[in-house]
């Protein structure tokens, strides 16, 4: 399983924001920096209105939706690529993640401390963005000073490497991410994620805000400039979403967690956004199987074929896949029932080359 991995400066919410979206403890949430030191793992399932009426039209009564696994890391702190704090660690955990959601402290309160001595969300970004950075430029030249001596054995691949390298070690030092290096083809992109680098991988920003900005967020200075801040730097998606809000909707039955959003002047849950933009951030879509067992959203990689879908079931699947019968959830919430979809000829006969899309609704016939 993909897993995103929360991190930011200390102190910004990020273990309030993991015990929400996990609706656990597991992570020590205190008014003082470091207080994760391990990472903590939860996985989160992944909020999908089209589950429940596709479970009206199978007439189960047992929904199964995707999940995305979060990871919990450590605040970092300036210095971090030196080894400040417990640097050398928390960029460790960083690296093994597939994308990063940072969190930034978007709210004032003086009862709470923030390690910067004040709030200014870009400011922190900038932080995380530099540390970043910086250890990514120190694997770049040691990358590059290896491709070199190979490349003057005659290497064509380590010449390669190195000529990409020099070009990259150049885009860091100006402080911009690998993740907006501009890359001529398919290869060369490929050979640049294989240097596995921090600022190549995806970023969410999510704004921890306070209650009071929960309704209309655009009215708060700090978001506006997060939102400023991801447009012009890297074009991240920002999310909104108020840490100590949701660990209390996390305490309420889901009637309650309803009445108290609205009491609050907000339709959903800034947690549900937050994991489904998640999703989207590592390239995540989900296809259903409805029948009278159960209704499941199961999870694949946008640009997976019909038979690497079916081998998201079973391995047995794509090894035998046959067909595909694929309906679109659209389609099928339309006409109402399976059979009349049958009827109304909306069901489609997909082979191995076609590409699964977000929301298909899908049955596979496969030889044993």
């Amino acid at each position: 399983m993909l897993q995103a991995g929360i991190a930011g400066l200390p102190n910004v919410g990020k273990s309030t924001l993991f015990n929400a979206l996990t609706r656990s403890r597991k992570a020590e949430a205190a008014n003082y920096p470091f207080c994760t030191i391990e990472p903590n793992i939860g996985v989160v399932e992944v909020p999908d209105d089209r589950l429940a009426p596709l479970a009206v039209i199978a007439k189960t009564g047992v929904i199964i939706p995707a999940a995305v696994e979060f990871v919990d890391i450590a605040g970092l702190v300036a210095g971090a690529s030196k080894g400040e704090g417990l640097g050398n660690k928390f960029l460790a955990n960083i690296r093994e993640v597939d994308a990063i959601v940072h969190v930034v402290r978007c709210f004032d309160d003086e009862g709470i401390i923030h390690n910067m001595g004040g709030v200014d969300p870009v400011r922190d970004i900038e932080v995380i963005n530099t540390e970043l950075t910086l250890a990514d430029l120190q694997s770049c030249e040691l990358q590059l000073e290896r491709n070199l001596k190979k490349a003057r054995g005659q290497d064509k691949d380590a010449a390669a490497n190195a000529a990409l390298l020099q070009r990259l070690l150049a885009h860091l030092n100006e402080n911009k991410p690998a993740s907006t290096l501009p890359v001529s083809d398919v290869e060369e992109r490929a050979r640049l994620k294989h240097f596995g680098l921090l600022t190549l991988k995806p970023v969410l920003y999510a704004c921890n805000v306070d209650e009071a900005a929960l309704a209309d967020p655009a009215r708060n200075q700090y978001v506006e400039a997060v939102h400023a801040f991801a447009s012009n730097f890297n074009d991240a998606c920002v999310c909104v979403t108020c840490a100590q809000v949701e660990a209390e909707l996390g305490e309420l039955s889901p009637d309650e967690a309803r009445e108290y959003l609205a009491a609050i002047g907000v339709s959903d849950s800034g947690a549900s956004q937050l994991i489904r933009s998640t999703y989207s951030l590592l390239g995540l879509a989900s296809y259903f199987t409805a029948g009278e067992k159960e209704v499941r959203a199961w999870t694949f990689k946008r640009g997976m074929t019909a038979p690497q879908c079916a081998g998201v079931i079973h391995s047995d699947f794509e090894k035998g896949f046959i067909k595909a019968e694929v309906i679109s959830y659209a389609d099928l919430i339309a006409v109402g029932s399976v059979a009349a979809a049958r009827d109304a000829g909306k069901y489609r006969i997909e082979g191995k080359e076609y590409l699964f899309k977000d929301g298909d609704v899908a049955l596979f016939r496969f030889a044993n």
